[in-house]
């Protein structure tokens, strides 16, 4: 295994405790199993990772059991995934790899549920259309990936999309007051000699704001962070955070149909939500393991702090988690 520098706190598995992770995950053996001896109540399968193909596994979880779904899922571009390489493809059929799936994982939503989805500028039309079949949009979240190279014949791709769909546009949960934004004041004003709308602090002038659909509060995640890993398109911990305390409630179940390296189940776990995800990779699985256990003790969220999440990098204390 090569050395890592003193400052890469990328996550590695190793492999006295593969084993170990291992016995933690569900397969479809381990899924069949437990409904045919237990009458598959959800209770059995939560806070669990399933190592599985999705169209494998939705048809053995339960209807209407999530209170919310983060997707992530492949763009429509060719990328590795561990060994498994997804290839880019004409719209339309991206638009039919994604009714192979995305009908029946709307089916696991509660009737009051929200689904938030994921993809870039190339994806997103396709996304919109496939969320629109099944649900109502309520909004379209734009957030900043600022990482990667420029571009030198094309305008850099640094933003993202988050389709945000709900099943009744009268009956679901929006707590706004979960996701306000603190933002530094740059001209501060004052009436009466005192701030107005804003506070003084220790760390400078700040106000509390509320959030719009364009984030650029977002670090994605990179080899000095603990929440990094191989994954090669990992979701930032503080993204998901958002997602979650704005749309469930805790003790709510949290369903990720792709979860990846396991970020949706992660930050369920550290804001006090239930939680379940399907993964096809093993080597995945096991991120998602690992990084479940590290959150039973560190329960911290990079840029969320005392309820509230804090513009990128502006937060002092922040800077020591990154030494």
């Amino acid at each position: 295994m090569k050395e890592k520098a003193p400052r890469n706190r990328t996550l590695v598995l190793n492999d006295d405790e593969i084993p170990l992770l291992k016995k933690e995950l569900l397969t479809i053996d381990k899924i069949a199993g437990i409904a045919q001896t237990e009458g598959f109540l959800p209770d059995s399968i939560l806070d669990k990772t399933i190592n599985a193909d999705i169209l494998k596994a939705l048809p053995l979880l339960p209807d209407a059991f999530a209170d919310l779904i983060i997707i992530d899922p492949p763009y429509n571009l060719t990328k590795n995934f561990s060994g498994k390489v997804f290839n880019a493809r004409s719209e339309k059929a991206y638009d039919e790899y994604l009714a192979t799936w995305f009908p029946l994982v709307c089916k696991k939503l509660k009737p009051t549920g929200s689904l938030y989805i994921c993809g870039d500028w190339k994806c997103t039309s396709s996304l919109q259309r496939a969320v629109e079949s099944e649900l109502t949009i309520l909004n379209r979240i734009t957030w900043q990936r600022e990482k990667g190279r420029g571009a030198s014949a094309n305008w850099k791709n640094s933003m993202e999309d988050i389709w945000f769909g709900v099943k009744n546009p009268r009956d679901y949960y929006f707590d706004v007051e979960a996701v306000k934004q603190k933002r530094r004041v740059i001209a501060p004003y004052k009436e009466n000699g005192k701030p107005k709308d804003w506070e003084e602090g220790s760390e400078g002038n700040f106000r509390l704001t509320y959030p719009s659909n364009f984030w650029d509060d977002i670090s994605v995640p990179f080899w000095s962070m603990p929440e990094n890993t191989d994954h090669p398109t990992q979701k930032p911990e503080k993204l998901y955070a958002k997602l979650i305390l704005a749309s469930s409630k805790p003790g709510d179940i949290v369903f990720d149909p792709f979860l990846g390296s396991g970020t949706a189940s992660v930050v369920a776990k550290k804001l006090g939500r239930h939680f379940l995800g399907v993964e096809l990779s093993e080597e995945y699985c096991l991120f998602a393991q690992k990084r479940l256990i590290r959150a039973e003790k560190d329960k911290s969220i990079q840029g969320y702090k005392d309820g509230v999440f804090w513009e990128r990098n502006s937060l002092a204390e922040q800077k020591k988690l990154d030494k």
